[in-house]
């Protein structure tokens, strides 16, 4: 009978352990957690037509997302999650023909593009 008793116990306080995580205490610290790349609409408007690669990782790093299928776009997603639990994702991508920085499209459009 001992075992029994030792299995409900233990069982229980392995359920109440992780039921800890499904409430939020007051008074608890939550930080903001930002995934991705940072990009600002300051380093959008220093990209210029017919700029290199690497002049564009220059400005703007390197892309979180490069697609194999498609070489000639890379991806820049920055999310960030507030302590609410809030989510917002932007998206920025950038087009190029063959070396050269052709387009963009997203979140931030550089300013005086034709």
């Amino acid at each position: 009978m001992p075992s029994v008793v030792r299995i409900l116990l233990i069982t229980a306080l392995c359920s109440v352990a992780t039921a800890c995580s499904l409430f939020k205490f007051p008074g608890v610290h939550r930080i903001q957690v930002q995934q991705g790349n940072i990009i600002t609409q300051e380093m959008v408007d220093q990209l210029r037509p017919d700029m290199t690669r690497r002049q564009v990782r220059f400005v703007l790093g390197t892309p979180l997302l490069e697609d194999t299928f498609n070489p000639n776009r890379w991806d820049y997603i920055n999310r960030v999650r507030s302590p609410k639990g809030e989510e917002t994702q932007k998206r920025f991508s950038v087009y190029f023909n063959g070396d050269r920085l052709i387009g963009t499209s997203g979140d931030w459009q550089p300013s005086g593009w034709p």
